[in-house]
């Protein structure tokens, strides 16, 4: 997702990084250029859980509002609602966020190997050591 350098700051809580990254992917999906807006229809797609197709959704995508991208955010990170999110995400770990860090390029210095799933990914983490980012079904580790 490309949003503006100044953007990737620290925020001073996670609902404040999340509004930021949800505006992000809404300008994202609003874009005429498919290989931005393609990504985040796919999520707000898989987040839905709807019988529509993908490709009914990109035509539609100008119709998407930010309250689907909050919506999606919340879903990916397990919760049934936006406003169930913003009552809890402030209390988790830091981490909890580290996949959406991934996409703003905050770990771009490291080296990544990506696995298809989050157990392998574990198990290479415990014999190599480094930083695992769980990001959707696969992972990531950063090595140290």
């Amino acid at each position: 997702m490309h949003l503006h350098p100044h953007r990737t700051a620290t925020p001073d809580t996670h609902t404040d990084f999340l509004r930021r990254y949800a505006r992000g992917m809404l300008r994202c999906v609003h874009s005429d250029q498919p290989s931005k807006a393609l990504p985040i229809v796919r999520r707000v797609h898989a987040a839905a859980a709807t019988g529509s197709r993908v490709t009914e959704l990109y035509h539609a995508r100008t119709t998407l509002q930010l309250k689907h991208m909050f919506r999606t955010l919340a879903r990916e990170l397990g919760y049934v609602s936006w406003d169930a999110c913003k009552r809890d995400i402030d209390r988790r770990p830091p981490e909890v966020l580290d996949r959406f860090r991934f996409d703003l390029g905050a770990f771009n210095d490291h080296e990544h190997i990506w696995f298809a799933d989050k157990p392998t990914a574990a198990a290479w983490q415990r014999e190599h050591g480094g930083r695992m980012v769980v990001y959707g079904p696969q992972a990531v580790v950063m090595p140290a």
